[in-house]
Order: C-alpha cells, then structure tokens, then sequence
C-alpha cells in the first residue's frame, strides 16, 4: 500500500444498523469498530529497511500518540489463502474517531518529522514494504467478548473464523443474542486455551452477512487442542443430548454452514 496514511478518508453516509434479529447492544458499552486493511507484502522491495523496525518508528511516533485510535495490531500470513497478506487492524471508540484520526494521522507524521524531504523519504521505505494492491473494511464490534489479559509472544497467533448469517423466517426477537451469551459463557470464558474472543461483524465493506469470530492463542499447539477442550465444555453444559441438540438447531439456523478459516502470527512489537 503506497499511501502515506492508512486511515479512512471521510465517509459519505452512516449505514443502517443490524437487522431486528442481530444482537442486541442494550446495557452495552459504548460500541467501537475495527477497521481492517489487508495488505500484501511486495517481493520484489529491494531495500535494507527492517520492516519491524521502520513500523515500530511509525508506532511511536505516530500511532501511540494519535488519541482517536484505541488500538492497533498487525497481523502476517500463518495459514491463510496468500502467504503476503497483512492485516493492520485499528480499533476505535465511535464512529466519528475513525474520521479524525486521519486528520490528526497526518498532523502527527508533520511533528515526527518536520523536515518534508526526510518525511517523504520515510513514508516512501515503510510503503515499498507493500503492494499498490489493498482492501478496507470496518466491522461493529459485537458484545459477549472475551478481553485479552497476559502478554502477547512470538508465538502467538489469531485465528479467525469467518461465517455467514442467513435470514430464517418467523425468528424470534433477541434470539441470537441470548443463545450467543450462554454459548459464550459457558464455552468460549471457560476455555483456558482462549486468551481473548473479539465477535464483530460487517458494518462496511464487499459482504454484509459476515460474522467473524477472532480467538486468541498462545500457540499452533493450544489451537490443536482447542477444539477437544471446546467439545468437552459443551457435554458438560448441555449433558442431556436432546438439549444439546435443541440449542445447535436453535443457534445455527442463524448462519449458512459457510465458514472459512484463516490464522495469523501476532506481531507483539508492532501493538497499541
């Protein structure tokens, strides 16, 4: 990505908000959105610049200091569909934050270095490290997450399941948000593997029946486990099978059965 400022520009209009069988944001906090730009990591730079480093620079002087951005996280190919994706994730307060970041984006990068030769320089090395190629999108973080708590490793890693809503008729009102919360409580906040859970859906971009669920972890081998540790979980809770199938009926009627899968190395250095 060659631009010198990887915030949104304005935004011409507000979308509509989720649909009546959505999750409820009663007694929530206040809301907050990701913006995610997926990136592409160019081959063919030829320069000695650390990638590491020159976005730690960027990091300090720019980011850590930009009080409309809450945080910030990269994210690099692990197990992904293009071994040079990058996922630079922003999150954000309000709607409005994401606007102004930008602005105070572009102030901030003038502090850090006044003399316009050796800003453009810069902005030039950290964008060589990126293909023209990107995309943008923002998602409406869901309630029902698990915070992160500890400290992130080299050996971290996300893992991000994408899946669909469907629209069934004849739903009932707050049904996914109730069936979600016991599914989380009794499942996801129990599972010691899960170091942090985030759901956040479409709110804009290329598909609106997205529902991402990003989990995570402390290793590859914590997520080989994490399926057994989620599957003991749930016959605990729903010991009766009738029950157990009543719940996933109830719950997945909501979704297609589409989902895809990808995982990504955490970048510890490069946080907000």
């Amino acid at each position: 990505m060659k631009t010198t400022n990887r915030f949104f520009t304005a935004i011409a209009a507000m979308l509509l908000l989720f649909s009546s069988f959505t999750f409820s944001q009663e007694n929530q906090p206040k809301p907050k959105y990701y913006t995610v730009t997926t990136m592409h990591f160019n081959l063919d730079n030829d320069s000695d610049a650390n990638w590491v480093d020159v976005e730690k620079e960027y990091l300090d002087k720019v980011t850590m200091k930009n009080e409309y951005i809450m945080g910030v996280g990269f994210y690099t190919h692990l197990y992904t569909s293009n071994s040079t994706d990058v996922k630079y994730v922003q999150v954000y307060d309000s709607w409005e934050a994401i606007d102004k970041a930008a602005a105070r984006n572009t102030e901030l990068e003038k502090e850090a270095w006044p003399d316009e030769m050796a800003r453009d320089k810069f902005l030039k090395t950290q964008g060589n490290f990126y293909t023209h190629k990107h995309s943008d999108e923002i998602y409406r973080v869901l309630p029902n997450s698990k915070p992160f708590s500890g400290k992130f490793t080299d050996n971290s890693i996300v893992y991000v399941r994408t899946s669909h809503f469907s629209y069934p008729e004849n739903t009932v009102q707050g049904e996914l948000s109730k069936l979600h919360i016991e599914y989380v409580e009794n499942v996801i906040n129990k599972n010691d593997l899960i170091k942090a859970y985030y759901p956040h859906r479409h709110f804009w971009g290329h598909n609106s029946t997205e529902f991402l669920e990003a989990f995570f972890l402390d290793s590859m081998d914590d997520l080989a486990k994490l399926s057994d540790k989620n599957r003991e979980l749930i016959m605990a809770h729903w010991a009766d099978p009738e029950a157990r199938k009543t719940f996933f009926q109830s719950y997945n009627k909501y979704f297609t059965g589409i989902h895809g899968d990808e995982i990504y190395s955490v970048i510890p250095s490069l946080r907000k």
